[in-house]
């Protein structure tokens, strides 16, 4: 659970942010009037996010073992790499986020009355349809992990509780009652999500073996299950928070390796590269500006 409120606490506090920023220049420019497109914006994309979930959810179930696992091991593997493109997108444009964002609305508020809904949905549906994939595909590795079906209620629970978490957050924030090191947060968790995401990514490649679409299930590059139990406290927290597995694969292991060492490295290259924060900014500015810059 504690990997799903973390994955649902970055990417709502990114959708939060976004959100605030896009209210707080119609707010600043005199537009109160466009803020009901912006709701609805994030109204629908909450809907189609929640209505990807359920696909991926009850989708596949009707289909052979085989099939399942196949879609299975394709979307994890598509899950990890939208979550990748994610992290490093916002350790390299977060400076620029409000800027951007600020455009658009300009553009929007002159087109038709449907654009200011585009625009809400595209920047708050993308974090949506990212957390939907993710979650369901750690879940999914965490209960191949143990053989174990996981209650619906817990990883839906978590990341809910990391959603409420973020608008709260979010909203603390645009009301200026709190200030957060926000360059920090994104750096940690993005260390944190890119150890999740390697995890995802073995039991990714682990389901296309089950599909008999890789070879190597039976050659194992370890088997540590008689020294971990998952059902310990310790193994438990191994599988739900970075999907290990005491049984793990050659192919598994691989692809562990080759994803975690590169991109970690990239990642904290990416952060020493980063510029030095901008001077602070002026008195009323703070709601237009939470960016993780801030």
């Amino acid at each position: 659970m504690l990997a799903n409120y973390l994955i649902g606490l970055r990417e709502g506090l990114e959708a939060a942010l976004v959100v605030s920023i896009l209210v707080a220049y119609l707010v600043k420019t005199d537009r109160r009037h466009l803020l009901p497109r912006i709701w609805a914006g994030v109204a629908l994309a909450v809907a189609v996010s929640l209505a990807f979930g359920a696909v991926l959810t009850y989708g596949p179930r009707g289909l052979t073992f085989e099939a399942q696992e196949l879609i299975g091991g394709t979307l994890s593997i598509v899950a990890v790499g939208f979550v990748t493109w994610m992290i490093f997108w916002m350790a390299r444009a977060a400076r620029s986020l409000s800027g951007e964002l600020r455009g658009r609305i300009d553009e929007a508020a002159d087109g038709s009355r449907w654009s200011l809904v585009v625009v809400a949905v595209l920047a708050v549906g993308r974090e949506g349809l990212e957390t939907a994939l993710f979650l369901w595909a750690a879940t999914q590795a965490g209960t191949r992990a143990t053989g174990i079906s996981t209650p619906t209620w817990e990883p839906l629970a978590g990341a809910a509780l990391g959603i409420a978490t973020a608008v709260l957050l979010g909203y603390l924030i645009f009301r200026g009652a709190i200030s957060i090191n926000l360059t920090k947060f994104f750096t940690w968790t993005g260390a944190f999500l890119i150890l999740v995401a390697a995890g995802v990514l073995a039991y990714g490649v682990h389901d296309l073996q089950e599909a008999r679409f890789l070879p190597g299930l039976g050659t194992l590059a370890f088997d540590v299950s008689d020294t971990i139990d998952v059902n310990s406290w310790y193994g438990t927290l191994l599988k739900g928070v970075f999907n290990f597995s005491p049984a793990t694969t050659v192919l598994e292991a691989a692809a562990w390796l080759l994803y975690a060492v590169p991109v970690m490295t990239m990642f904290v290259l990416t952060i020493r590269r980063r510029p030095a924060a901008p001077p602070a900014k002026r008195p009323g500015e703070a709601p237009v500006s939470t960016t993780p810059a801030a």
